[in-house]
Protein backbone atom coordinates (compact mmCIF):
# COMPACT_ATOMS: atom_id res chain seq x y z
CA UNK A 1 0.00 0.00 0.00
CA UNK A 2 1.48 3.53 -0.80
CA UNK A 3 2.03 5.84 1.66
CA UNK A 4 -0.34 8.95 2.06
CA UNK A 5 1.18 11.99 3.25
CA UNK A 6 -1.14 14.65 4.67
CA UNK A 7 1.13 16.93 5.18
CA UNK A 8 4.62 18.02 4.14
CA UNK A 9 6.79 20.78 6.33
CA UNK A 10 7.65 23.31 3.71
CA UNK A 11 10.16 24.61 5.90
CA UNK A 12 11.99 20.81 6.45
CA UNK A 13 10.14 18.80 4.15
CA UNK A 14 9.66 16.59 6.87
CA UNK A 15 6.55 14.72 6.07
CA UNK A 16 4.04 12.91 7.79
CA UNK A 17 2.11 10.54 7.00
CA UNK A 18 -2.07 9.34 7.48
CA UNK A 19 -0.72 6.16 9.71
CA UNK A 20 1.57 8.86 11.97
CA UNK A 21 -0.84 11.54 12.34
CA UNK A 22 -3.68 8.52 13.57
CA UNK A 23 -1.00 7.36 16.10
CA UNK A 24 0.41 10.68 16.93
CA UNK A 25 -3.32 12.28 17.42
CA UNK A 26 -3.73 8.83 19.90
CA UNK A 27 -1.20 9.55 22.29
CA UNK A 28 -2.09 13.55 22.08
CA UNK A 29 -5.66 12.54 22.94
CA UNK A 30 -4.66 10.38 25.72
CA UNK A 31 -2.56 13.52 26.75
CA UNK A 32 -5.27 16.01 26.62
CA UNK A 33 -7.87 13.98 28.68
CA UNK A 34 -5.00 13.36 31.45
CA UNK A 35 -4.54 17.03 31.84
CA UNK A 36 -8.44 18.16 32.07
CA UNK A 37 -9.41 18.45 28.79
CA UNK A 38 -13.13 17.91 28.45
CA UNK A 39 -16.07 17.75 25.56
CA UNK A 40 -16.68 21.33 25.20
CA UNK A 41 -14.04 23.22 25.80
CA UNK A 42 -11.92 25.87 24.10
CA UNK A 43 -8.20 25.03 23.49
CA UNK A 44 -6.06 27.59 21.87
CA UNK A 45 -3.35 26.35 19.50
CA UNK A 46 -0.62 29.10 18.55
CA UNK A 47 1.82 26.57 16.56
CA UNK A 48 3.39 27.48 13.25
CA UNK A 49 2.07 25.74 10.17
CA UNK A 50 2.80 22.55 10.40
CA UNK A 51 2.61 18.73 11.60
CA UNK A 52 2.71 19.33 15.12
CA UNK A 53 -0.21 22.19 14.06
CA UNK A 54 -2.21 19.37 12.19
CA UNK A 55 -1.86 16.79 15.24
CA UNK A 56 -3.02 19.36 18.07
CA UNK A 57 -5.43 20.20 15.95
CA UNK A 58 -6.62 16.53 15.27
CA UNK A 59 -6.68 15.46 18.88
CA UNK A 60 -8.30 18.70 20.48
CA UNK A 61 -11.57 18.04 18.13
CA UNK A 62 -11.04 14.06 18.74
CA UNK A 63 -11.21 14.91 22.56
CA UNK A 64 -14.62 16.21 22.02
CA UNK A 65 -12.67 19.79 22.47
CA UNK A 66 -13.27 23.34 20.41
CA UNK A 67 -9.96 24.12 18.35
CA UNK A 68 -9.27 27.72 18.22
CA UNK A 69 -5.86 28.33 15.88
CA UNK A 70 -4.11 31.53 16.34
CA UNK A 71 -1.39 32.30 13.80
CA UNK A 72 1.99 31.96 15.52
CA UNK A 73 3.37 34.45 14.06
CA UNK A 74 0.82 37.54 15.22
CA UNK A 75 2.53 40.48 17.30
CA UNK A 76 2.91 40.24 20.68
CA UNK A 77 -0.16 42.63 21.81
CA UNK A 78 -2.54 40.99 18.97
CA UNK A 79 -1.53 37.76 20.18
CA UNK A 80 -2.19 38.71 23.83
CA UNK A 81 -5.83 40.33 22.81
CA UNK A 82 -6.70 36.27 21.01
CA UNK A 83 -5.69 34.26 23.69
CA UNK A 84 -7.69 37.17 26.17
CA UNK A 85 -11.25 37.46 24.03
CA UNK A 86 -11.05 33.76 23.87
CA UNK A 87 -11.74 32.62 27.09
CA UNK A 88 -9.86 29.53 26.60
CA UNK A 89 -8.39 27.72 29.85
CA UNK A 90 -5.84 25.34 27.81
CA UNK A 91 -3.15 26.37 25.53
CA UNK A 92 -0.92 24.44 23.55
CA UNK A 93 2.09 26.31 22.18
CA UNK A 94 6.10 26.63 22.22
CA UNK A 95 5.71 30.03 21.45
CA UNK A 96 7.10 32.18 23.95
CA UNK A 97 5.35 35.23 23.53
CA UNK A 98 1.86 33.14 23.30
CA UNK A 99 2.70 31.60 26.61
CA UNK A 100 3.49 35.09 28.32
CA UNK A 101 -0.09 35.96 27.17
CA UNK A 102 -1.54 32.73 28.85
CA UNK A 103 -0.38 34.08 31.68
CA UNK A 104 -2.58 37.15 31.49
CA UNK A 105 -5.58 34.89 30.26
CA UNK A 106 -7.89 32.75 32.00
CA UNK A 107 -5.11 30.10 30.61
CA UNK A 108 -5.24 27.45 32.90
CA UNK A 109 -3.07 24.38 31.63
CA UNK A 110 0.08 25.07 28.92
CA UNK A 111 1.25 22.89 27.17
CA UNK A 112 4.25 22.36 24.44
CA UNK A 113 4.20 19.77 21.73
CA UNK A 114 6.21 17.96 23.73
CA UNK A 115 3.46 17.61 26.86
CA UNK A 116 1.18 15.90 24.31
CA UNK A 117 3.48 12.62 24.32
CA UNK A 118 3.57 13.33 19.82
CA UNK A 119 7.19 11.60 19.37
CA UNK A 120 9.77 13.77 18.47
CA UNK A 121 11.97 13.86 15.37
CA UNK A 122 14.53 11.05 15.41
CA UNK A 123 13.24 8.94 17.90
CA UNK A 124 11.50 6.36 15.62
CA UNK A 125 14.16 5.62 12.80
CA UNK A 126 13.21 6.50 9.39
CA UNK A 127 10.01 8.58 10.32
CA UNK A 128 9.92 12.11 9.19
CA UNK A 129 7.85 13.85 12.11
CA UNK A 130 8.49 18.02 12.00
CA UNK A 131 8.32 18.28 15.76
CA UNK A 132 10.22 20.85 17.45
CA UNK A 133 10.02 22.47 20.86
CA UNK A 134 9.89 21.83 24.47
CA UNK A 135 7.39 21.86 26.63
CA UNK A 136 5.66 24.52 28.09
CA UNK A 137 3.70 23.19 31.05
CA UNK A 138 1.83 25.29 33.41
CA UNK A 139 -0.39 22.43 34.09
Amino acid sequence: MDERYVIVDADTGLKLTEEQLDERSAVAIVQLRRRGVRTGDTVLICLPVGPDLLVATDAVIAAGGVAYPVPADLPAATLRERVRASRARVLISDVPHAVRAAEESWVRIVLGVADLGVPRRGDTPGEGDAGRGQGAGRA
